[in-house]
């Protein structure tokens, strides 16, 4: 004779399991990426809050702000507290990080080349109630030592991300998302991303982004239309040239004004 009771145990349990084959679902608060394509790849629909998320990168600021930027102005909005940028390898560009919705105001930045600085000024971030999120480098921490921070913004529920460089992937790490950024190279417009944890099955093929906002996009376009064209009156490219030759264009960020773009992205 059968348990029903047990049947029923049985069906309502496995309403809550999570199957590896299946993007599972956020056991905690995300945000929102702001970008479309990778928010549907993401449990949850976001970055996880209260967990690490780990960035791994050839150059240590490749596309950083251009994939994190959305985030990074919800989380200041919604807190009201800083972004505290941890070992950061250049200055941020305060215009142009404003002008896309991150206020200078908003951003601490806090420099040491000692790694062990560095994990303790971004332990001490995470349990200040203050903060916004947290993005540090740190291209030579343990594995131990990451797991000290997953604790840590968990405990305090902030969003952190850790930038880490390519060849980390091949060891493993406490985040509870892993990704790998770096540039396509059959197309220099757009960035790879290419998810090597989650909780989900794993992805055959990377997300495709923009490397530049539409702002940057119509720029650099605009400006390679006004070269062509005085070229043309000069006489020294033919009429048939596309637009798309190749230039280098250059923007002054001090110069301009809220419409300054980040000075990484200035090269087209």
């Amino acid at each position: 004779m059968g348990l029903p009771f047990l049947d029923s145990f049985s069906a309502a349990a496995g309403r809550g399991v999570w199957h590896a084959d299946e993007l599972g679902l956020a056991d905690a608060q995300v945000v929102a990426t702001g970008h479309t394509a990778l928010d549907a790849e993401l449990p949850g629909g976001g970055w996880p809050v209260g967990a690490m998320t780990e960035l791994l990168q050839r150059a240590p600021e490749s596309h950083v702000w251009r994939l994190l930027l959305p985030a990074l102005a919800q989380a200041v909005e919604a807190r009201g507290g800083p972004v505290v940028l941890v070992g950061a390898p250049y200055e941020p560009c305060g215009p142009s990080l404003a002008a896309q919705g991150l206020p200078v105001e908003a951003l601490m930045w806090i420099k040491s080349d000692a790694p062990a600085a560095r994990l303790w000024a971004c332990e001490q971030a995470l349990r200040c109630a203050d903060v916004a999120a947290v993005l540090a480098w740190l291209p030579q921490a343990r594995v131990g030592e990451l797991r000290r921070l997953q604790l840590a913004a968990a405990q305090h529920e902030v969003m952190l991300f850790v930038c880490r460089p390519e060849s980390a992937a091949r060891g493993a790490s406490p985040a509870r998302l892993r990704l790998q950024v770096e540039s396509c190279a059959a197309d220099s417009s757009q960035i790879e991303l290419h998810i090597l944890k989650r909780r989900g099955p794993p992805l055959a093929s990377p997300v495709m982004l923009p490397a530049r906002n539409e702002r940057m996009t119509a720029l650099l376009a605009a400006a390679r239309l006004r070269r062509k064209l005085r070229l043309q009156q000069q006489g020294t490219v033919p009429a048939g040239e596309s637009a798309s030759s190749a230039t280098v264009v250059r923007i002054d960020a001090w110069k301009g004004g809220p419409n300054a773009l980040d000075r990484i992205a200035v090269v087209a």
